[in-house]
């Protein structure tokens, strides 16, 4: 099973499951745990090969694909006994999220998606490519290196550069390999995604300066009626480093606002 930390409040049965993006792990989340534990149970999980999470048994399974990762986190909930949760992500973690979701809706009071990946421009289309025909011939941190900064270009995205490229370091180069292949099947999920409005309260919460994936995610807010944007400015893609303490008073805004509704 997956490495996770739980923490719990006692007057509250209301749990926030945080999902990181590839190449992180659960410590991305530093910035959130001392507020959103103030109103809810949280969850932080280690997704396989990150962190933690490098149990023997993940290198039974050559090729991952997302509803092996999805599984692997329904079988942490389901171990702790939470049927239902909200979620929260940031990038590849958004489509981890949607995927999941996707198969078992029942499972979600809201998804809070941050610096979300609903489609891959040009730029990112080459890139990939490119990480395809080298990542046999140059080290996988060289390679994650240049994805970063492709990402997150600007002066005030360093801080977010440098976490995940040194969580990166962590990772084994197999391990990469497996979760790059990802890459051949996300374009098709993509679309599907994009076309479908999952109809569970979804919270877009985005960096002005997301080059690469914000346009997309401002096209998806006005035609899935379960969705809201927020744009933050000043803030690149890994908003909830970046800009922390909006990033926590707005998604807990809106999931108390949820609360208080009853939904």
């Amino acid at each position: 099973m997956l490495h996770y930390t739980a923490f719990k409040k006692e007057d509250t049965s209301e749990w926030i499951t945080f999902i990181h993006g590839a190449g992180g792990s659960s410590s991305i989340w530093y910035k959130q745990i001392r507020d959103f534990r103030k109103h809810f149970n949280v969850l932080l999980i280690d997704l396989r090969g990150h962190g933690k999470s490098k149990e023997p048994l993940f290198e039974k399974i050559k090729q991952y694909s997302f509803d092996i990762i999805g599984n692997d986190i329904l079988e942490v909930l389901d171990h702790l006994r939470i049927q239902k949760s909200h979620f929260v992500g940031i990038s590849l973690g958004t489509i981890i999220i949607r995927e999941i979701l996707e198969r078992h809706p029942e499972r979600a009071h809201s998804m809070i998606l941050g610096g979300a990946v609903m489609k891959i421009n040009l730029k990112g289309q080459l890139l990939m490519r490119m990480g395809f025909i080298l990542k046999s011939t140059l080290p996988y941190l060289l390679l994650y290196k240049l994805f970063a900064f492709v990402i997150m270009p600007k002066k005030n995205h360093r801080e977010s550069r440098n976490l995940f490229v040194n969580e990166a370091r962590k990772l084994y180069q197999k391990e990469f390999k497996r979760w790059f292949a990802l890459t051949a099947d996300v374009n098709p999920l993509l679309r599907f995604l994009r076309d479908k409005d999952p109809g569970i309260p979804t919270l877009y919460i985005m960096g002005k300066e997301d080059h690469m994936f914000l346009p997309s995610i401002r096209l998806i807010a006005t035609q899935h009626s379960s969705a809201q944007l927020i744009v933050v400015e000043s803030c690149g893609h890994v908003v909830n480093v970046e800009q922390p303490s909006i990033f926590n008073s707005k998604v807990i805004e809106y999931i108390l606002g949820l609360r208080n509704r009853g939904v």
